[in-house]
């Protein structure tokens, strides 16, 4: 029996760019639909309804941000959206792709091994009841105890330095957990952990564990929660 081929639609209005994907993720096994306007990407996407979508963050007519809009508004948010761009490269328009929903955010050149990867890592995403996007399992599932309150106070915007004085551990044991957190959730920078964070609604520690008694003389920190996005 032939296996199934995952399908991706790529949209962008740099035709080197689109075949030079195109090659890759079909090399890859994946089956690539190309468009290079908002027309034609709702065209393909109306005729085969995609797995995913790797949307260029600037087009010469529009935005793929209003793209990605127009597809949330028109299938329920059903279609994984990963943002592309070699303009909008700082965190911040990172951070930015992301809260609008997106899967991932990608800057051109982009590796083929890294597209590749973050290509497949969206398709094991599985879709819940709704019709959302949602990972495997609980987003934070994996995390300690401890990676959850680094990753609380990140996203308060602490420091490393902060952070590691409020926690009362070395800034090195902090890039540590960091680096656990990263693996963890599946990302590549601070930034898209905050990101994630903000927008999966990372859970409030102290309903989840009761606190550890205190060493004489020591004061208990207060830990950080992030609230839900709404």
């Amino acid at each position: 029996m032939a296996r199934h081929r995952q399908t991706l639609l790529v949209v962008d209005d740099n035709d080197l760019f689109r075949g030079w994907v195109r090659e890759v993720l079909e090399r890859a096994g994946f089956e690539v639909a190309e468009a290079a306007t908002a027309d034609e990407a709702f065209a393909s996407v109306e005729k085969a309804m995609p797995g995913l979508v790797l949307l260029d963050v600037r087009l010469r007519e529009t935005s793929g941000y209003e793209i990605h809009r127009e597809l949330n508004d028109r299938y329920a948010g059903s279609i994984p959206v990963i943002f592309i761009s070699g303009e909008r490269t700082e965190s911040f328009d990172r951070v930015a792709g992301l809260l609008l929903g997106a899967d991932d955010y990608l800057v051109k050149p982009v590796d083929p091994d890294e597209l590749i990867a973050r290509v497949r890592r969206s398709f094991r995403w599985k879709r819940s009841g709704n019709g959302r996007v949602s990972a495997p399992t609980e987003p934070f599932s994996e995390l300690t105890i401890r990676e959850r309150e680094v990753l609380s106070l990140l996203a308060d915007g602490m420091s490393t330095k902060q952070i590691a004085n409020e926690l009362v551990i070395s800034p090195r044991t902090i890039g540590t957990h960091v680096q656990h957190i990263l693996g963890k959730l599946g990302v590549h920078s601070r930034a898209q952990a905050v990101a994630f964070a903000h927008r999966g609604g990372l859970p409030d520690l102290e309903a989840q564990t009761a606190p550890a008694p205190s060493a004489p003389g020591v004061r208990r920190r207060p830990v950080a929660t992030v609230s839900k996005a709404s």
